[in-house]
C-alpha cells in the first residue's frame, strides 16, 4: 500500500512541477527552430504557443537563423532556465547532435520536430511522412505530365533529414514513369532565392524543361518567378509544404500542386508530446503526420 501511495505522490509531484512552475518564473518547454525566414517554421511556431498557451504552460520559442553554432547556444540557455523538456528543429541533422548532448547532460527530454538528429537521446521525432509526401509529388508531377517529359529537381538543405527523404521518396515514385526523365537536381537550401537562381541556371541549359518538383514551397516559389509565364502552364511546378503563399500559388494556378504538411498541428503535437516526456512515459520513437495533397481543386478548403 506504501508503495502505491509513494507512485501517487511522485506522479503528481511530475505533474506539479510541469504546471506549476509557471507560477515561479521559470519558463516550463523550450522549442529551438532552426528559422523563422520561412512559413511554415512560422506555422509550427504558432502551433506550438497556442497549445502552450492552451495548457497554461510557459515556452521559450528561438531562431537559430539557420546556424548550427547559435541552436546550441539557444539550448543552453533553455537548460539554464530550467526547462522540463526541449523541441529541437535542426538546423542540421548531424550538427544538432552537441546540441542534444547538452539537454542530455543536463537531464532534459528532448522532442526533434520535422527533422531528426543524427545521434544523441532524444524522445521522440515528430515528422511529417516526408518519403510518402516524395512519393506523392512524383505521382502528381508525373499525372500532369502525362507521363512522360523532361523534369528537374530542385533539392532541400543538404544534411537534413527532411531534404534526404523527400528526396529519397520522389526517387523511388519517378521510377515507375519512365517516360519521366530527371534531366537536373541540385540543391536550393528550402530558399526562394536559392530557388530562382537555380532554376534559371537549370533553365539555360534544359529549355525544354516540362515539369519540376520542388522539396519545398519557397524553393518553388523561386522557381516559379524564374520560369515566369510557363509556370504551371507549360512547365508544370509540384511543391511540398503547404504553406500559405504556397496555396495561394496553387489557387493562381502559378503551381501545379503542393504537398502539404500541416504545421500548426506539428507545433501543437510537439507541445503534447514534450509534456509526455518531461512526465517520463513512454515514447515511439518517430510519430508521422499525414501529408495532403493541395491542387486547385481543393486549396480554398485547406488551411493548414
Amino acid at each position: 500500500m506504501r508503495g502505491r501511495v509513494l507512485a501517487v505522490v511522485a506522479v503528481l509531484t511530475a505533474s506539479l512541477a510541469l504546471s506549476g512552475c509557471d507560477r515561479g518564473g521559470n519558463t516550463d518547454l523550450g522549442l529551438a527552430l532552426s528559422t523563422l525566414n520561412n512559413p511554415f517554421f512560422v506555422g509550427i511556431k504558432e502551433g506550438a504557443r497556442a497549445e502552450a498557451e492552451a495548457r497554461g504552460l510557459k515556452i521559450n520559442i528561438t531562431d537559430a537563423q539557420n546556424d548550427p553554432t547559435q541552436q546550441i547556444n539557444q539550448i543552453e540557455t533553455f537548460t539554464s532556465q530550467n526547462v522540463k523538456a526541449a523541441v529541437i528543429n535542426p538546423v542540421d541533422s548531424d550538427a544538432a547532435v552537441p546540441a542534444v548532448g547538452v539537454a542530455n547532460r543536463a537531464d532534459v527530454p528532448v522532442i526533434s520536430i520535422d527533422r531528426g538528429v543524427n545521434g544523441g537521446r532524444v524522445g521522440s521525432t515528430i515528422a511529417s511522412d516526408n518519403t510518402e509526401g516524395g512519393r506523392l509529388a512524383a505521382r502528381t508531377l508525373a499525372a500532369s505530365l502525362g507521363g512522360k517529359g523532361k523534369v528537374a529537381f530542385l533539392e532541400g538543405q543538404p544534411g537534413t533529414s527532411a531534404a534526404r527523404e523527400r528526396g529519397k521518396g520522389f526517387e523511388e515514385g519517378i521510377k515507375a514513369y519512365p517516360g519521366i526523365e530527371v534531366v537536373a537536381r541540385q540543391p536550393a537550401d528550402f530558399d526562394r532565392t536559392k530557388g530562382m537562381d537555380v532554376m534559371a541556371n537549370m533553365l539555360q541549359a534544359h529549355r525544354d524543361l516540362g515539369g519540376v518538383f520542388a522539396a519545398n514551397d519557397e524553393m518553388a516559389l523561386g522557381a516559379a518567378k524564374a520560369l515566369g509565364s510557363a509556370s504551371g502552364k507549360r512547365v508544370k511546378v509540384v511543391a511540398f509544404d503547404g504553406t500559405p503563399d504556397g496555396i495561394a500559388a496553387v489557387r493562381a494556378g502559378t503551381l501545379t500542386a503542393t504537398v502539404a504538411q500541416q504545421p500548426r498541428l506539428l507545433g501543437r503535437q510537439a507541445v503534447d508530446w514534450a509534456v509526455k516526456a518531461a512526465r517520463g512515459e513512454r515514447l515511439p520513437a518517430l510519430v508521422k503526420v499525414p501529408v495532403v495533397l493541395v491542387t486547385k481543386e481543393n486549396a480554398d478548403g485547406f488551411d493548414g
